[in-house]
C-alpha cells in the first residue's frame, strides 16, 4: 500500500476536515480585513500567519488576535 492509496481509502474522511479548514480560514480571513484594531500585531502579521501557518494560524487569531468589543 503506498500514500495515494492510503489517502484514496479515507478520503470520506479527509473531505470534511479539509472543508473545515478551509471555513475556518476564509473566516479569518474576512475578520482580518474588515478589522483595524489587533489585541497583538497588525494585518499582515495576521495574514501571513493565517496564510503559512494552517489552521494553527486562524485558531491562534481568533484565540489572541481577535479585537474584543
Amino acid at each position: 500500500m503506498n500514500n495515494t492509496d492510503i489517502f484514496m481509502n479515507n478520503l470520506p474522511l479527509f473531505i470534511p476536515l479539509i472543508l473545515l479548514e478551509v471555513i475556518l480560514d476564509v473566516a479569518a480571513l474576512v475578520h482580518i480585513f474588515r478589522h483595524k484594531n489587533y489585541r497583538v500585531g497588525n494585518r499582515l502579521l495576521w495574514v501571513l500567519l493565517t496564510l503559512l501557518f494552517n489552521p494553527i494560524g486562524a485558531i491562534l487569531y481568533f484565540i489572541i488576535g481577535r479585537e474584543t468589543y
